[in-house]
C-alpha cells in the first residue's frame, strides 16, 4: 500500500507566509523559514511553496525563501506562483525546487505542460487546479471551473476535463485546491476529490478546507477504509491553516489517520 503524504502550503507573499479564507482577507502567519524548518523536523513529507503575489517582484522574493529553506530541510520542495515560462521553472528548480506548479500560466497556454515535462520530466510538473463550483450538468451533478489569477476569473473550462488534458500533456501531478472550501474550516471538497481521482491516473492532492484531524482522515481514506464515512482515496492532503496556527501538528495529523487505517510515512 502506498503511504500517504502531509503536505503544508506555504502561500508566501513578499517573504512572508499569509493565509485567507476562499483566497481574500489575506492575514500575516509568520516567517517561512521558521515554518519549513518546523513542518521539516515535525514530519512532513514535502512542502509546497506558493506565491500569492505572483509578480516578478515577489517571485524574486520567493526564490530567496526556496534557496534559505532548501540549505535546512531535507523533503522535497514543490514551488508556484508566477512560473510562466521554461526560464522561470529552471530558476526555481535551481534554487532548490523539486518540482514546479502552474495554475494560471498552464489555462492561459496549455502547451507550457508539456514542455516542462520535456524539459525535466513529469514528475517534476504538478497542475495547480483553483476550482469552485458553477452550477450542475443535465444529471444534476456539481460542475467546477477552474479559475486563473488566484481564484479571480472563471477560465469557463470545466475543472475535471481539464485535469484529464493536462495529464495528458504532461503534468505528473494535480494539486486540487477547493475555492469554494479554502480557509473555512468545513472540510475538503471529496466529492471534487473523487471526481477527479477517478479520472486521471497520477497523483491527487486535496487541498482547501481543513478544519478538523477527521476531515484530514477523510480526504485519504478509500472508500473501504471509510466504512460508510466519509471519503476520496487522495493520495495526499495539503494543510496550511491547522498547522500555521498551532491547532494541530504533523504528528498528530498523522497519527489520527494511521489509526483509521490510512498508511503514512514516519
Amino acid at each position: 500500500m502506498q503511504a500517504k503524504r502531509i503536505i503544508p502550503c506555504l502561500d508566501v507573499d513578499d517573504g512572508r507566509v499569509v493565509k485567507g479564507v476562499k483566497f481574500e482577507g489575506i492575514r500575516d502567519a509568520g516567517d517561512p523559514v521558521e515554518f519549513a524548518r518546523r513542518y521539516n523536523d515535525d514530519g512532513a513529507d514535502e512542502l509546497t511553496f506558493l506565491d500569492i503575489g505572483a509578480s516578478y517582484k515577489s517571485r524574486a522574493t520567493l526564490m530567496d525563501v526556496v534557496k534559505r529553506v532548501a540549505k535546512e530541510v531535507f523533503i522535497p520542495l514543490c514551488v508556484g506562483g508566477g512560473i510562466r515560462t521554461i526560464d522561470d521553472m529552471r530558476e526555481a528548480m535551481n534554487a532548490g525546487a523539486d518540482k514546479v506548479s502552474v495554475c494560471t500560466s498552464a489555462l492561459r497556454n496549455p502547451q507550457l505542460l508539456k514542455e516542462m515535462a520535456e524539459a525535466y520530466g513529469s514528475q517534476c510538473v504538478v497542475l495547480s487546479i483553483d476550482a469552485k463550483r458553477v452550477g450542475q450538468d443535465e444529471q444534476g451533478r456539481p460542475v467546477w471551473h477552474a479559475f486563473a489569477k488566484g481564484g479571480r476569473e472563471d477560465s469557463g473550462i470545466d475543472a475535471v476535463e481539464w485535469a484529464v488534458r493536462a495529464v495528458e500533456l504532461g503534468a505528473g501531478e494535480i494539486l486540487l485546491n477547493s475555492i469554494d472550501a479554502d480557509g473555512t474550516g468545513y472540510g475538503y471538497d471529496l466529492e471534487l476529490c473523487k471526481r477527479v481521482i477517478d479520472a486521471v491516473p497520477v497523483p491527487v492532492i486535496a487541498s482547501g478546507g481543513a478544519g478538523t484531524l477527521d476531515q484530514i482522515t477523510a480526504a485519504l481514506l478509500s472508500e473501504e477504509q471509510a466504512q460508510g464515512g466519509p471519503w476520496a482515496n487522495a493520495d495526499a492532503a495539503l494543510v496550511a491553516s491547522m498547522l500555521h496556527f498551532g491547532k494541530t501538528t504533523i504528528k498528530e495529523i498523522k497519527s489520527h489517520a494511521e489509526a483509521k487505517g490510512v498508511c503514512v510515512r514516519w
